[in-house]
């Protein structure tokens, strides 16, 4: 008899008491909305909207204070140093690796063959509120000067993370350096209001199924099935290319050190799917930070690595931009050498990085991109793009999502910042760790 009890309340964990099988129906239901209703889908984007605004308010906060504690809780300044060097090796190799594999999947898949679009019947003014900012993609003064803020409000306001980051480190530096006996005193405010922050972010994430009802709504009622079956080709090789990435490069990655790369994804599976069905990478953000730390890892890693990988570890963008760049290719029948493949990976190894804090960055960094190629492809081919970006923009999300938590904790392990007996506790029993964020 208990154990039929016991059934009974399993059941009603994982369905009518689980966050994450209600954000599942709203997916359901947004999907059908949007194609039973389509103009009055589109009405609910401000579900979506206002959910990923308020998020930007919380993000900025609860990175700052997480940053700051992080980093006045270790040791000494070494530490912060040394996890942010091995933090940065790691994005530039995991970040080449996923450059490659767009390229690759592009010349093996071949997704834009047999198309044979024309470039004058393109409507180039389509593109020309992307082509605008080209100028400042990829360079590097452009990316150092929208790190320091003009002012210290705006930056929290709009979820600027590379901001928050350069002024969390800032604070977390000087504290550090010149807190002497009194860094303890000055922790346990910040303490406690981060974890007001987080109690907050609980509350609004169980409206997240209202956000991803509206997301699904919106996405299919303005853009149609139509246009996700008429480039299934591409998205269906950016599917298997970013699946690759994830259980093939990240597998590898944590093979390294032992960690069942499917037990990782399954206890990040509820961040996974918010950011899904949102198509926004803030949805998870801090909660990611909070589930990272509640397994082991310290907070000194997971405020410094993800908020840093945000901003320059976007892999699933990279492969974005990579076959993107071959699609375009094979569409308009325009033919890349070899040579001309491997410049295309050394020009976004540097104009990725352009993908810092720009709204609507694939599409702004691919036209950068292509200008920066000399206009070997016309920047006007993007226009081809716009219907289906927003079903690419998920799939970058996704995989952006998994190769941050990837980088955390293998920095982490890497700079013997992660109690890997209990890392891997919480890999093994998920349901057991309490991140104070809603299952």
């Amino acid at each position: 008899m208990s154990k039929k009890k016991g059934s009974k309340k399993d059941w009603k964990h994982y369905t009518v008491k689980s966050l994450a099988f209600w954000v599942i129906v709203a997916i359901i239901a947004g999907v059908t909305f949007g194609v039973m209703d389509p103009e009055n889908a589109i009405k609910a984007k401000p579900g979506i909207d206002w959910f990923i605004q308020v998020l930007k308010w919380l993000v900025g906060p609860i990175i700052f204070l997480t940053i700051i504690t992080g980093i006045v809780g270790l040791e000494s300044l070494k530490e912060v140093g040394s996890i942010g060097i091995k933090a940065f090796i790691y994005f530039e190799i995991v970040s080449t690796f996923a450059l490659a594999i767009g390229v690759l999947f592009g010349n093996i898949l071949r997704p834009g063959e047999g198309m044979n679009l024309s470039i004058e019947s393109l409507d180039a003014s389509s593109i020309e509120s992307f082509t605008q900012v080209k100028q400042e993609v990829g360079s590097a003064w452009s990316i150092l000067r929208h790190a320091i803020p003009n002012d210290p409000i705006s930056p929290f306001l709009h979820g600027d993370t590379l901001q928050v980051l350069t002024m969390a480190l800032f604070f977390a530096i000087l504290l550090s350096a010149f807190g002497g006996k009194h860094k303890i005193t000055i922790l346990k405010p910040l303490e406690k209001a981060q974890n007001f922050f987080f109690k907050i972010l609980t509350l609004i994430m169980w409206s997240s199924p209202i956000a991803s009802f509206s997301a699904m709504a919106f996405l299919i009622g303005k853009f149609g099935l139509s246009s996700l079956l008429g480039m299934a080709n591409l998205l269906a090789v950016m599917f298997v290319s970013v699946l690759a990435f994830t259980f093939g490069v990240l597998g590898v990655i944590l093979w390294f050190y032992k960690i069942n790369v499917f037990k990782f994804m399954r206890y990040i599976a509820k961040e996974v799917l918010i950011v899904f069905a949102t198509s926004s990478s803030e949805a998870a953000l801090a909660p990611l930070m909070r589930r990272l730390e509640a397994a082991g890892v310290s907070r000194g890693t997971t405020g410094l690595v993800i908020p840093t990988g945000y901003s320059f570890n976007l892999g699933c963008t990279n492969i974005y931009l990579a076959l993107s760049i071959i699609f375009l290719s094979q569409a308009f029948n325009v033919p890349l050498t070899l040579s001309e493949q491997m410049s295309i990976i050394l020009i976004l190894m540097v104009t990725s990085k352009g993908a810092v804090g720009v709204t609507g960055s694939g599409i702004i960094i691919l036209a950068g991109t292509l200008s920066a190629m000399g206009g070997a492809i016309p920047v006007a081919t993007v226009a081809v793009l716009l219907g289906v970006d927003k079903f690419m923009s998920e799939m970058r999300a996704v995989g952006n999502l998994c190769g941050n938590a990837v980088a955390t904790v293998f920095v982490g392990v890497w700079d013997k910042q992660i109690d890997m007996k209990k890392f891997k506790h919480a890999l093994d029993n998920p349901d057991s760790i309490d991140d104070g964020i809603p299952s």
